[in-house]
C-alpha cells in the first residue's frame, strides 16, 4: 500500500470512531448522572438484555421507547441514561425521547462503555 491508501484508511477509522462517539454524555458527567440516580435505560433486545445487562439497568427496547418511557417516566426532566449494543440505537433512542419533550436524556453509548461506567471495571 502507499501512503494514500494508509491516509485513506486512516481517516476512515478515525471518522467512524467520531461518529460512534458522537452525541454521547462525557465520562464525567455520566458518572455524576448515575451518582445521583439517573434512570439507566438498556434500548438493546429483551433477548440481548438477557445474555447479559447492568443490574441497575431497565429494559426498554427501542421499538418500544416511545410507549413504554412515558408510562414508566411521567417526569419529562428525570434523568435518563441510554445504551445499547454500540450507541448506535441508544442515539436514535435519544432523538425520539427528546421530541415527546423529556429534557434529560443522555446517550452512554454502548453496553461495554456503560459497564465500565457503571462498574469501574472492563468486561
Amino acid at each position: 500500500m502507499n501512503w494514500t491508501t494508509y491516509f485513506i484508511v486512516l481517516a476512515l477509522l478515525v471518522g467512524f470512531i467520531v461518529m460512534r462517539r458522537s452525541g454521547q454524555v462525557p465520562r464525567k458527567k455520566a458518572l455524576a448522572l448515575i451518582k445521583e440516580g439517573g434512570i439507566i435505560i438498556d434500548v438493546r433486545t429483551a433477548t440481548e438484555y438477557t445474555s447479559r445487562h447492568l443490574s441497575q439497568a431497565v429494559n426498554i427496547p427501542l421499538d418500544e421507547v416511545e410507549m413504554l418511557v412515558p408510562e414508566r417516566v411521567k417526569k419529562k426532566d428525570r434523568v435518563l441514561l441510554l445504551h445499547c449494543q454500540s450507541g448506535m440505537r441508544s442515539r436514535t433512542a435519544k432523538a425520539r425521547l427528546e421530541r415527546l419533550g423529556y429534557t434529560q436524556v443522555y446517550n452512554l453509548g454502548s453496553f461495554e462503555r456503560a459497564f465500565k461506567l457503571v462498574s469501574g471495571r472492563s468486561l
